[in-house]
């Protein structure tokens, strides 16, 4: 009896633990959160994300910064997110297209 209640504890403690970590997350885990919803919300997956993700973190450095005009980059990639938006690109066409722009 006392066994089973030594492995119960064993394994709720991590568990609660874990959750009381999470009520407390630091200034870059809310960083992170909230461009991983953005992410979500516009429905970004593989590289379109990756570099949406990217661009969201750095965006929210420089404005912790007092810095609130985009880099080259960001506003590069919002150049080919409006283009892509117009175009109506979804899928691999989009990802290509963001790919091409990027570079370009």
């Amino acid at each position: 009896m006392i066994g089973k209640v030594l492995i119960a504890a064993c394994l709720v403690l991590p568990v609660a633990a874990l959750a009381a970590n999470e009520r407390q997350l630091t200034p870059q885990q809310q960083k992170m959160t909230d461009c991983n919803k953005q992410a979500g919300d516009k429905k970004l997956h593989g590289d379109e994300r990756k570099a949406f993700l990217s661009s969201c973190l750095k965006a929210d450095s420089h404005a912790a910064a007092g810095d609130k005009k985009p880099t080259p980059q960001q506003q590069k990639m919002t150049d080919c997110n409006k283009q892509a938006g117009s175009r109506k690109l979804a899928g691999d066409e989009r990802e290509q297209f963001m790919s091409t722009c990027l570079k370009g």
